[in-house]
């Protein structure tokens, strides 16, 4: 399942947007929910996730350290 995961962005780029992280985030759960879109009655339970995940990924990339990085 993960390999199909797709990289959103080039590495060691400062200039991530929160399109980017969203965009990450919805694929995360599309791809961990199984549906591209869904349901009227799992729509919110959908939003949620991808609300949680794009949190977790913003904390991440402002957490993350990288060694030789240009800056």
């Amino acid at each position: 399942m993960c390999r199909s995961i797709k990289t959103l962005r080039p590495p060691f780029e400062d200039d991530v947007t929160e399109e980017d992280v969203r965009a990450a985030a919805l694929q995360y759960v599309r791809k961990i929910s199984g549906f591209r879109a869904p349901a009227a009655h799992n729509a919110e339970a959908f939003d949620r996730a991808v609300d949680a995940v794009a949190a977790a990924t913003a904390e991440l990339l402002a957490s993350i350290e990288v060694r030789g990085a240009r800056r």
